[in-house]
């Protein structure tokens, strides 16, 4: 147990952690919260230092254990940890209710909420405790002990389901592959790309190359290989993976998984006085109701599909003209995409990939961060990790002091959950004995690896995923507020969680910036301006069809979580007359890997990504009308966004930075679907 009970401000000691030792660990911690907790409900002297501190110090040390666990098992999975993590998890569930479901603590903190020392408290320690009693009533705090008994149970049946969704979403990918034994029929694939596929051959002793579902090859696959047969087998192999029309093992299959998630929402919500999971989830968001999300994604759904109307025909013409195809499938789209914007703005993603190799562009990265908020990226060798390619960096202010640190987990593999996320580890905050606990952030992303001694080179897209990923550590790291449970991201509204991620894509797209962030990996120069111009030309292809994508993932989320008895496919299908112009196969089941949703926090909550885009579009016109690398307005960015985690309402923060409310006009105008553009 040593090594995952860690004093403050050390660092995991990654190469010692024996998985033997987490499950006695969970319950050391478990057993002596109880503990604890038994003694504080008997504190006949309400306030925040005999009650608050008490809880936040339980919560810190169990979050501590499980978040690196849960960090593992995400990064470095295995037949053991599996099975460690799941019996662990009912542990855990159980636990966190017996705290929400606590009525003599919840009666503790309503009467220091009503004390007269609640008035002396400061605006973070009072915002907590609302915070609080808001949460033991979404618990289920006043429910009958037969209600509560029931409530628990279907958390652990949801928490169960969730983890059974993801491992067999990463099952069924690691699953499937295509021998290729010819390489000519690959020949298209970028050169990196390529080495991997041959690379993939050689670690199952066959000949010419291997196709897997890792994104990087199957993104890569549809989108240059010219063989339709070979995109045909990759498209429906990647949309019906853990589903019953998956030609490969169903063992994988997430149908009824999904249809007991929402059941067990469902029941949870209407439980503690909800109609749908709908309104339960938005209980903690910027948004008030079910009816505002649905009017916010029509109305989004009326201004951009003229838009993919347009941007659909033109891609038909083009395909006829060029390719001589009268009807264009499914998995053409990404083909015909492609060479369309080579044909049109002479630019393809792949075209840029040299000049982007990955330490160059952290290293603008990291400069960038520093122009804007005077925060200095220092790599430390010394740290230990879960794998060879993972990197540690510590981020100082100007006098080299210690602000936070993160880890990079860039590169995909086996065992390793596909997309990009940052998880936290340790959150920024003032310890009882006054010292401040410094946070960790894991920043973790799926880019294809180096082979063959060339270093790992990134699309501009890939670009943008890193500095997304990168603004979410930031947000975590950067804070300076002295409650965890409001610190970094903690306490933010879950629809506005994504504004300093998507805030920092952005500049992405400005010059100055990838003059930094670009370096050839043979001649060193940056991009040239004659290519970032076509780049930026191209910045809004097909950014209709890219919002149509979104807003159908949107409204499935909130009506399959808002309707009673919902039937997913069926949903599905009624959206897809509005939003999908190119219809998808019967087989498609991309709903069956929606791990955002059925796995991760964004359950009736997928909206928030357009949601938050409005004010991190509406945000950076602000850098964009003093000069885009502005100190000081980076600073005021800083100060009023980053360092406030989720200490005011993420509205009142905007309007602290802005001056005003956001407006949908400036994420309209970032797609180029304004009038007079």
């Amino acid at each position: 147990m040593t090594y995952l009970l860690l004093r403050k401000h050390r660092l995991p000691p990654f190469k010692k952690i024996q998985l033997k030792e987490i499950e006695p660990t969970i319950d050391a911690i478990l057993l002596k919260n109880r503990k604890q907790l038994a003694r504080l409900c008997k504190v006949k002297d309400v306030s925040w230092k005999t009650v608050a501190e008490p809880i936040i110090k339980m919560d810190e040390k169990l979050n501590q254990v499980w978040a690196l666990v849960t960090h593992l098992h995400s990064v470095k999975d295995s037949k053991m940890l599996r099975k460690i993590y799941n019996r662990c998890l009912p542990k855990i569930v159980t636990y966190s209710l017996e705290i929400s479901h606590n009525e003599t603590l919840y009666h503790m903190i309503q009467d220091l909420e009503r004390s007269k020392s609640f008035a002396r408290l400061n605006h973070e320690q009072q915002r907590v405790i609302h915070h609080w009693l808001r949460d033991f009533k979404l618990a289920g705090v006043t429910l009958s002990t037969k209600d509560k008994e029931r409530f628990t149970a279907l958390e652990n049946k949801l928490q169960k389901l969730s983890t059974q969704f993801g491992e067999n979403v990463l099952d069924a990918t690691q699953a499937w592959t295509l021998s290729i034994e010819n390489p000519d029929h690959l020949k298209e694939l970028p050169e990196p790309i390529f080495q991997q596929t041959q690379h993939q051959a050689k670690l199952r002793k066959q000949k010419g190359c291997v196709l897997t579902l890792d994104f990087p090859i199957y993104y890569a696959v549809m989108t240059y290989v010219s063989d339709r047969s070979i995109r045909e087998k990759m498209y429906h192999a990647y949309t019906t993976r853990a589903s019953d029309q998956t030609q490969s093992s169903k063992k994988y299959d997430n149908t009824g998984i999904m249809n007991e998630v929402l059941n067990v929402r469902r029941q949870m919500a209407q439980l503690v006085g909800f109609e749908n999971y709908d309104e339960y989830s938005l209980a903690t968001k910027m948004a008030d109701k079910p009816q505002t999300v649905f009017h916010f994604l029509e109305s989004l759904l009326k201004k951009a599909k003229p838009a993919a109307i347009k941007e659909l025909e033109q891609l038909k013409e083009f395909a006829k003209k060029q390719f001589g195809c009268n009807e264009i499938k499914a998995w053409d789209t990404a083909y015909f995409s492609e060479a369309y914007q080579k044909a049109h703005f002479d630019f393809s993603q792949e075209e840029l990939r040299p000049y982007f190799p990955i330490d160059h562009v952290l290293k603008g990265l990291f400069g960038l961060v520093n122009q804007l908020f005077g925060i200095v990226v220092v790599e430390k060798k010394n740290a230990q990790t879960w794998h060879a390619s993972v990197r540690y960096f510590e981020i100082q202010d100007t006098n080299k002091k210690l602000i936070g640190s993160f880890y990079t987990d860039m590169y995909a593999r086996k065992n390793k959950r596909s997309g990009a996320w940052m998880d936290d580890y340790r959150t920024h905050c003032r310890l009882p004995n006054g010292q401040i606990q410094t946070p960790i952030a894991f920043l973790v992303c799926n880019f294809n690896a180096s082979v063959n001694k060339q270093p790992a080179l990134l699309t501009h897209d890939e670009v943008v995923t890193l500095f997304h990923e990168f603004g979410h550590c930031l947000h975590h790291l950067l804070s300076k507020v002295e409650v965890p449970d409001l610190s970094g991201t903690n306490g933010v509204e879950w629809d506005a969680v994504e504004f300093p991620s998507q805030f920092l894509e952005n500049f992405c797209w400005e010059k100055a910036v990838i003059q930094q962030i670009s370096s050839h990996h043979k001649t060193k120069l940056p991009l040239p301006e004659e290519l970032l111009n076509r780049l930026i030309k191209a910045k809004n292809f097909h950014a209709g069809m890219f919002l149509l994508r979104q807003i159908e993932f949107g409204l499935l989320d909130f009506k399959i979580h808002f309707q009673e008895t919902p039937n997913i496919q069926k949903i599905l299908n009624t959206i897809r007359k509005d939003t999908a112009l190119i219809p998808a196969p019967p087989y498609n089941r991309f709903q069956h890997t929606f791990s955002h949703i059925f796995q991760g926090g964004y359950a009736a909550g997928y909206y928030s990504y357009l949601w938050a885009e409005v004010l991190s579009c509406d945000a950076f016109q602000s850098f964009q009308e003093h000069g885009v690398i502005n100190h000081q307005i980076g600073e005021r960015f800083r100060k009023t966004i980053l360092e406030k985690g989720g200490a005011e309402d993420a509205m009142e923060l905007f309007k602290t930075f802005r001056g005003r409310p956001p407006k949908i006009e400036a994420l309209l105008q970032h797609y180029g679907l304004t009038s007079d553009q």
